[in-house]
């Protein structure tokens, strides 16, 4: 239910009438409903901004939302993979006092955690003096024996720390959950600020919010110090479970801005005792994993066996010391809900305090007064599962008889439920049709370990509800973020994780840190990318062949135009209508419009923009912008093609091409010239050689006696035409367009070009074997481009009888079939990761016996 009050005072016209949550304590508005103070000043310069202006500059900030590709994965969501990141342009405000008497008990929490994991790994005075319950961690699936005695017992465990809190009715913060596994959204808080400090500079700048940068110095000053050895330069990786998991967005955004290489368990591998990045120039040593992984995933020879996202021998390497990881593995115990009520004494018991921040009101079932009290008040509670980590149930959503389901499932195994009072989280503003509107909100905070104590971000990641009737504050449930404006009450540190213009920095070139499950994304984002351009093209040069301004000449080469497109030789059924008729063609519109059709455009663009989205860590934000771009064109459906007019579709293929070219660009002008590069451009020089050999058999194929427009066609398509008009005008011939596409290697789209740039891009990358002989792909690469620089192209289109060219068609034949021979090769050589694992020496040698 929401209160209505009309305030003039309180947020002017901008607000109108603005109201309150029922029952919950507010952020912007006392009990009087006037503005709290720490909001007074933000309320005047929204006022003097404007509901109009805020809603522009808004538009232009949700824009580069999705330009970064901020997502959210939901599990089991149709669009889960692509689910926008929700930010409401209204952040939450929170006075500096407030935050700093928060900041206090969030830092001695996280040490108490910090201490009760060590001790269940360790020495268990808890459990020996009854402050723990046996139950809770004997029973508990995240308590690893093998974990025991993993890091002796007076070194930490609990780098970060995240905890989920709210407002009380009263105002007070309470304590809901803890994380202590791999807490997510420092990323996304990140992402928050940035957006929205530029949406709102002036007011950003004037209402003095802390800075983050500071926080995230601190992670790197805590990774680098935690090093076996006490490295001074220590190798840190982030690990990630992979594109599927529903915060990989920000995994790929702190490796970018830490620094950190991201990997994937299969990229990661442990010998003697060490943990190595297996990349293409060798095995590269690791000091520090940084994982966003659960903790039973992490080692499937220990821990889950069934996991197939794991690191097998990790946990032997963290026993001798050959690595550090952060969180130590078993931490995830301190996340059962069960351990709140307990935490009171603990702290007492450790510390000789009491715990300055409470948890909400929780009630475990395992003990039998507190069962009791559950059955009793059971409506009015919320239920979680003390071990799995399960959905919340609210029990005033339930009917009678799943009430007492659930009352008979508590009966029969109470230690697996746990019981908290329903907070009436506290309400919000957010900015809806040019209005405010109030939201519950619950907000996460989070800590990294420093010294002997935590930092605590100043700000954080708010998430509220979506609407005001209801308590819960997920994603999932249609909710949305903020940013959390903590507020200065002096001048704000302007640190930045950049260095000073006078601070000496180390002089860095390296760029063989490329796994090999990366190169072979890269690889392959090239060769997607550059298939469906050559689709593309195609596809235009047919429809452009179908409108009048080509008369008769388009109607005799769309035949073999259409050949070429579905690869299907010229003795299939090649036959077409001109006009808009083309478009009703089934194989035609499969080619266009179908996602489920291999080799398709729509296919193609798919694979690319999967494959953009895993590789974000290692592509510019520019080239990520134009992937996403893509993949947006081709989902706009009839909004995009404008219908399925042939008028609609040609505007709609042209755009198409000149994001083709901009990702060319992007690729061939601004990435740094190492092997992330050279796989990319592999990929996409491989599959040019394969398209424009397609198009040159067709040409070699074609026997009409009037083959002018048929090569004006494959010019266009190769991107050659004013090439050969500046070279021979209009006189057409098979010989003349034979040199310019496949043997001039001044010819940026011809095949010799390709040929010379894959082979001097195979030479560059590391050698597998040595030996005095070339590898496989060197040979493939040199016989082809031989063949091709000693190709006499007037011989080559000399027709026989029957007015074939055999020798042409046996030469592109050849070459075709070395181009699959050659990926391949390469895919043997370095992106097949058993095999690279086993040439770097990562596998033992197979027996002869």
């Amino acid at each position: 239910m929401v209160q209505e009050m009309t305030n003039p005072n309180s947020a002017g016209n901008f607000a109108g009438r603005y109201g309150t949550a029922a029952g919950a304590y507010d952020e912007l508005l006392a009990s009087d409903g006037s503005v709290r103070p720490h909001w007074s000043q933000f309320m005047h310069w929204l006022e003097e901004l404007g509901p109009a202006e805020l809603d522009r500059r808004w538009v232009q900030s949700r824009r580069l939302l999705h330009d970064n590709g901020v997502t959210f994965n939901v599990y089991g969501d149709p669009d889960g993979l692509d689910r926008p990141w929700s930010l409401d342009p209204i952040p939450l405000l929170v006075d500096s006092v407030s935050w700093h008497t928060f900041e206090d008990g969030l830092k001695q929490r996280a040490m108490v955690l910090d201490m009760i994991i060590a001790d269940c790994y360790g020495e268990q005075k808890l459990l020996s003096e009854g402050l723990l319950p046996p139950e809770l961690i004997y029973l508990h699936p995240n308590y690893f024996r093998p974990c025991r005695g993993l890091e002796p017992y007076d070194q930490r465990r609990l780098f970060f720390y995240a905890a989920d809190f709210g407002r009380a009715a009263g105002g007070s913060f309470h304590i809901i959950s803890d994380r202590t596994q791999a807490p997510s959204g420092m990323g996304y808080a990140l992402e928050n600020r940035i957006v929205l400090s530029r949406c709102l500079p002036e007011i950003f700048r004037d209402c003095q919010v802390q800075r983050l940068a500071h926080f995230f110095r601190c992670i790197r000053e805590t990774l680098g110090s935690i090093a076996p050895h006490q490295k001074e330069n220590p190798a840190v990786v982030l690990l990630t479970p992979g594109p599927y998991n529903e915060s990989y967005f920000e995994h790929a955004y702190l490796s970018r801005y830490l620094g950190y290489t991201l990997v994937e368990a299969g990229d990661l591998t442990v010998r003697d005792q060490r943990v190595f990045l297996k990349t293409l120039s060798g095995l590269q040593p690791v000091d520090v994993i940084l994982r966003r992984l659960e903790d039973d995933l992490c080692d499937p020879l220990e821990l889950r066996s069934e996991a197939n996202l794991g690191i097998p021998g990790l946990l032997q390497a963290v026993h001798a010391g050959g690595v550090r990881v952060a969180n130590a593995l078993g931490c995830g115990l301190a996340e059962c809900p069960a351990l709140l009520p307990f935490l009171p004494g603990i702290c007492r018991r450790f510390l000789n305090q009491d715990l300055l921040i409470p948890s909400v009101e929780t009630h475990w079932c395992g003990d039998p007064d507190s069962r009791r009290f559950v059955l009793e008040h059971l409506r009015s509670l919320v239920i979680k599962p003390t071990f799995t980590g399960g959905d919340p149930v609210f029990c005033q959503n339930l009917s009678e008889h799943e009430l007492a389901e659930l009352a008979a499932h508590i009966e029969s195994t109470p230690v697996e439920f746990t019981a908290q009072a329903q907070l009436t989280l506290s309400s919000c503003p957010v900015f809806a049709d040019g209005t405010l509107e109030p939201r519950h909100v619950g907000l996460r905070a989070q800590l990294v370990a420093s010294g002997d104590s935590y930092v605590v971000m100043p700000g954080g990641l708010a998430r509220f509800s979506k609407s005001p009737d209801t308590l819960i504050v997920s994603m999932r449930e249609g909710g949305g973020s903020k940013d959390v404006w903590v507020l200065s009450d002096g001048p704000v540190d302007a640190f930045s994780l950049l260095p000073s213009p006078g601070e000496p920095v180390q002089i860095n070139r390296s760029g063989d840190d490329l796994p090999s499950r990366v190169a072979d994304n890269l690889f392959w984002l090239g060769r997607y990318v550059e298939r469906a351009e050559g689709l593309a093209r195609l596809l235009r040069s047919i429809l452009l062949r179908t409108t009048d301004q080509y008369g008769h000449d388009g109607g005799t080469v769309l035949p073999p135009l259409l050949s070429i497109a579905l690869d299907n030789g010229a003795g299939a059924d090649s036959s077409v209508e001109s006009g808009s008729g083309i478009l009703s063609d089934p194989r035609f519109h499969a080619l266009l419009f179908d996602e489920a059709r291999v080799g398709g455009l729509q296919n193609s663009l798919t694979a690319a923009h999967r494959l953009g989205a895993v590789l974000r860590d290692r592509l510019s934000l520019d080239t990520w912008r134009i992937i996403n771009n893509l993949v947006d064109e081709r989902s706009w459906s009839d909004a995009f093609w404008g219908g399925h007019e042939v008028n609609d579709v040609l505007p709609a293929l042209d755009q198409l091409i000149v994001s083709f070219a901009a990702f060319s660009g992007l690729v061939g002008d601004s990435m740094t010239r190492g092997n992330a590069w050279r796989f990319i451009d592999i990929g996409r020089r491989l599959e040019r050689t394969i398209n424009v050999l397609r198009l040159l058999r067709g040409a070699a194929e074609n026997t009409s006696s009037a083959p002018a427009p048929f090569l004006e066609a494959i010019l266009e398509i190769a991107d050659s035409s004013m090439t050969y008009r500046r070279r021979y005008l209009t006189v057409m011939q098979l010989a003349a367009v034979l040199d310019l596409l496949l043997v001039d290697e001044a010819n940026p789209r011809s095949v010799a070009f390709q040929l010379a740039a894959l082979d001097e891009h195979i030479r560059r990358l590391p050698r597998i074997a040595d030996g005095p002989y070339r590898s496989p792909e060197e040979q493939v690469v040199l016989r082809c481009l031989t063949g091709i620089r000693l190709a006499d192209v007037h011989v080559a289109v000399e027709p026989d009888a029957g007015g074939h060219r055999p020798r042409l068609a046996e030469l592109l034949t050849v070459v075709t079939e070395h181009m699959e021979a050659l990926s391949d090769a390469i895919s043997r050589s370095y992106l097949s990761h058993a095999d690279v694992a086993n040439q770097l020496g990562l596998l033992p040698p197979v027996s002869s016996s």
